[in-house]
């Protein structure tokens, strides 16, 4: 791989590197520094690079990894989702933007209440928008555990919310 190949198919992933480091490690500096280790892996190797069929997918394996390796290293808790997330749409009223806003934020504290697991693989599919194949080499689960943990998160969320905004009604 020479330096034109590497700037055209691994620099463009850098912003979703880092977002995935951040849901990770929870600390932007860190996220940065761990994304920085990740591209001198992949230039240390890149008379290797050809063996690899996805390099986007290794480059996530080795966020992944590099992540909870620093998390560790600091017995440091995740933060989920981060909060300069901007989910609003410009078009809606000042009301109902306020209402996507205070959802989208009960929709993360729900997810940071999830088993590990399932909040990965939530997170990679509906936030990332990974395919399921991504998402199981990615983790190192089998398709059907991805589908699984996927239907069980968002099922808990489900329940949560109906429950949360029924509350009283019964």
């Amino acid at each position: 791989m020479d330096l034109v190949t590497f700037q055209n198919t691994i620099l463009p992933i850098k912003d979703k590197l880092f977002r995935f480091a951040l849901r990770i490690v929870g600390n932007p500096m860190e996220a940065e520094d761990v994304v920085q280790e990740v591209f001198i892996k992949m230039w240390n190797n890149r008379y290797n690079m050809a063996e690899i069929k996805n390099h986007e997918a290794w480059c996530m394996s080795v966020t992944r990894n590099l992540s909870i390796d620093k998390v560790r290293s600091k017995f440091r808790r995740e933060t989920g989702i981060p909060e300069g997330t901007d989910w609003r749409d410009e078009g809606l009223s000042p009301h109902k933007s306020a209402e996507l806003t205070d959802a989208v934020s009960r929709v993360r504290q729900l997810m940071e209440t999830l088993p590990e697991s399932q909040r990965r693989v939530m997170e990679l599919r509906d936030i990332e928008e990974m395919s399921y194949q991504e998402i199981a080499d990615l983790l190192e689960l089998t398709m059907e555990q991805v589908k699984v943990y996927l239907h069980r998160a968002r099922k808990t969320i489900r329940q949560q919310l109906i429950q949360s905004e029924s509350y009283g009604l019964q």
